[in-house]
């Protein structure tokens, strides 16, 4: 089992993006739900570290809301608050405008390509479960993600995309599945055809419009119990 001493600087951070990355996909995908205790001598088993970077990780993401600590009990998924929900969703539609207008980059023919094969997943069917939809909604956040090309609105927008996602997928099963996949699918066309264009700006005003929207529908659904 190797500590971050024992291994050369780019390889102790490659490795810690490697957990990371790992442990908040679970997170957003509801594989560790909100309430769930994280074990650290077994997660420092499977990715074959030593508790000291493991905990690094885990700061982090307890920085960034997805974990908390509790004093002599253990690290915890974090649960969720309707009205902490709000404002962070306000925070994330203001957010999305600014895509296209701090300094976006230009659009990569292969994003346009996995957008399409995105779409095209929906439409071969059968209607995506709850897992493969989270797993899609990541796919398509990636490339709207590549677009933004100010490092700081890049941090905070994928922090707050992250911390959000998990709610929306909490709450799905109390929505309407069918017109929840025919939404997405919408969002991606139209996306699609702004980033075709170049239209950059366009792109932040059609994310934000959807953000709305989804906020706007998860408040309608019932609120399911939480640990």
């Amino acid at each position: 089992m190797l500590d971050d001493s024992d291994k050369p600087k780019s390889q102790a951070r490659e490795r810690f993006d490697v957990i990371y990355l790992a442990l908040r996909e679970r997170i957003c995908l509801l594989d560790y739900p909100p309430g769930m205790r994280l074990g650290e001598e077994e997660l420092a088993q499977e990715f074959g570290v030593s508790r000291t970077p493991l905990r690094r990780v885990l700061s982090r993401l307890e920085t960034e809301g997805l974990l908390e600590s509790r004093q002599g009990v253990g690290t915890f998924v974090t649960s969720f608050d309707m009205e902490g929900l709000r404002a962070t969703y306000r925070l994330r539609l203001e957010l999305a405008s600014l895509i296209g207008r701090l300094d976006p980059l230009p659009v990569a023919p292969e994003s346009l390509e996995r957008i399409r094969a995105l779409i095209a997943r929906l439409d071969r069917g059968p209607r995506p479960d709850r897992r493969e939809m989270a797993r899609l909604f990541l796919d398509f956040y990636q490339e709207s993600l590549a677009l933004i090309g100010n490092p700081p609105l890049r941090e905070i927008t994928e922090r707050l995309y992250f911390l959000t996602h998990r709610i929306y997928l909490t709450l799905m099963p109390q929505m309407d599945a069918a017109a929840e996949v025919e939404i997405f699918r919408r969002e991606m066309a139209e996306t699609l055809s702004a980033m075709e264009i170049g239209d950059i700006e366009a792109v932040g005003l059609i994310r934000r419009t959807h953000i709305s929207l989804c906020l706007r529908r998860m408040e309608l659904a019932p609120i399911p119990e939480q640990p």
